[in-house]
């Protein structure tokens, strides 16, 4: 079933600060910083807004409306007159948006304000972001696009749709300035991608209709891709994937993309391979889940909608390093064929798994991926993302991910990239206290034994890694956001996409793993 076309996200364009440039759109945002002493300061652009006709004394407008400069916090000036025109369509509405103390949090979450304040606006200009450096001007981006997200499926469009175009004024824009945005576009609309993919209801998104959305991402960005169907899978051994899939009128798919740098002849490239969670939607199967629980399981594909947005701005970022993506999609349905209580399945490579609980499917297609990357890729690292267990949710709430890891060069990493990027990481303990629960009398391991459920779900998946450096982000804690707050939106976040890329885009993303 095709998915209705959706509206884009913005676009972005750089311009010097001009009172041309301030003016000439619909609606202009300047910062509004916190000064000494409970004063305000407005930032750039203030001075050539001055100079207009009409104009009112823009910290008398913040000191009438209480205003704080705190970030995010948004006084609305609704018309001023441009001293050009009499038209009624020379009205430009003045936007004065805190940014704290401008840090990365701050931007981000000045750009989402700005964003949710000019819904259904063509274009505005904004030198909101002109108080700070590059790094900050990124997640302006972020949060501009992201807080502009919108889905709908009704017959007459979305309610709203997120502003057209932003004109990005600064003072002096720098040489490299315009590949940071493109940059940081790439990044923003990775998180804009996963967040859709995971919105998408289920009865649209097969695991076939998955894939084939992961092969039209690739493909737009030069990549190789191979999507593996049921006899594939079946000559590879996918167990965990088969018999996940298997009560489902739509049969499982394995997606592997392929990304490589241009690199120095000669001189070996680095390569991580990236593992995404896919059940396009969780029932629970046979252990089925009541119905409220299944409320939010279209988005249990989050991990590989994540994986597959990640794929597809990796050129764009500049990532130096040689990236694989495995997918494994599969519907957990209630069905005649439906795996049971007590079946064993056999993983690539032969491991065993006793099911015992078939609402613990996701660590069965985790650990295929997992093992097929490790007999056939030879990869530096591995990382895997999943909405994988309700106990990341009760151990870290939902603002924060989980993470466990068996490389402390790898896991510091990816929670600096997250503090970089907005999508917080916790590191979490691999207790080897808890590995006995995983025991099973008939198989290698029970896919559902007691314990702590975030911790115990890691150590079943340590096995199928050889090894070799790895990491595993639960995002199960932050799949869904239950309101809209800066740069989340209500409903599934896509949450990983911009960590990892900040990841993958720093210039040794590899530095120290596996020493």
């Amino acid at each position: 079933m095709p998915l209705a076309p959706q509206v884009p996200p913005p676009d972005f364009t750089l311009s010097e600060l001009s009172p041309a440039a301030l003016t000439g759109a619909q609606v202009l945002a300047l910062a509004v910083l916190p000064g000494e002493d409970d004063d305000l300061e407005v930032g750039p652009g203030a001075a050539e807004l001055a100079g207009l006709a009409g104009v009112p004394d823009l910290l008398d407008v913040l000191r009438s409306a209480g205003a704080t400069g705190a970030a995010g916090e948004v006084t609305d000036l609704p018309g001023v007159r441009r001293d050009d025109s009499d038209a009624s369509d020379a009205l430009v509405r003045v936007l004065l948006v805190g940014v704290g103390a401008t840090t990365r949090t701050d931007l981000r979450r000045a750009g989402a304000a700005l964003a949710r304040h000019c819904r259904d606006v063509d274009e505005v200009a904004s030198a909101v972001q002109a108080v700070a450096g590059p790094e900050e001007l990124t997640a302006f981006v972020e949060g501009a696009t992201l807080g502009a997200f919108t889905f709908s499926l009704r017959r007459e469009g979305a309610e709203h749709r997120p502003v057209r175009h932003v004109v990005l004024a600064l003072t002096a824009p720098e040489v490299g300035t315009t590949e940071v945005l493109e940059r940081a576009v790439a990044r923003a609309r990775a998180g804009w991608r996963s967040r859709l993919l995971a919105t998408v209801p289920s009865n649209t998104k097969s695991p076939q209709w998955l894939a084939d959305q992961v092969v039209e991402i690739a493909t737009a960005a030069g990549l190789t891709t191979e999507v593996l169907d049921e006899d594939a899978l079946r000559a590879g051994g996918f167990g965990g994937v088969l018999g996940v899939g298997q009560g489902s009128a739509t049969p499982p798919r394995v997606v592997r993309v392929e990304y490589s740098p241009s690199t120095r002849r000669g001189r070996r490239t680095p390569h991580v391979v990236l593992v995404g969670k896919g059940i396009t939607f969780d029932s629970g199967g046979l252990s089925i889940k009541p119905g409220q629980a299944m409320a939010t399981m279209k988005r249990d594909m989050t991990g590989a909608a994540v994986v597959a947005a990640v794929m597809g701005a990796l050129p764009a970022v500049g990532c130096p390093v040689r990236v694989t993506a495995l997918l494994p999609l599969a519907e957990n349905a209630v069905g005649g064929g439906s795996m049971r209580p007590g079946d064993v399945l056999t993983h690539v490579g032969g491991r065993t798994t006793e099911v015992t609980n078939t609402d613990a499917e996701g660590r069965l297609v985790l650990a295929d991926a997992l093992a097929h990357a490790v007999a056939e890729l030879s990869p530096d690292a591995l990382v895997d993302v999943a909405t994988l267990t309700g106990g990341i949710k009760v151990a870290l709430g939902q603002h924060l991910g989980g993470l466990f890891a068996t490389d402390d060069a790898l896991a510091e990493a990816l929670v600096a990239a997250g503090a970089r990027a907005g999508e917080p990481l916790w590191r979490m303990p691999l207790e080897r206290e808890y590995a006995g629960k995983l025991v099973s009398k008939i198989a290698d391991a029970d896919n559902a034994p007691g314990g702590p459920p975030a911790i115990t779900a890691a150590l079943f998946l340590e096995p199928f890694t050889g090894g070799l450096p790895w990491a595993h982000l639960d995002i199960a804690s932050v799949g869904d956001a239950p309101e809209d707050a800066f740069e989340w939106t209500a409903g599934p976040t896509g949450f990983g996409a911009r960590l990892l890329l900040d990841w993958l885009g720093s210039d040794a993303p590899l530095e120290g793993v596996g020493g």
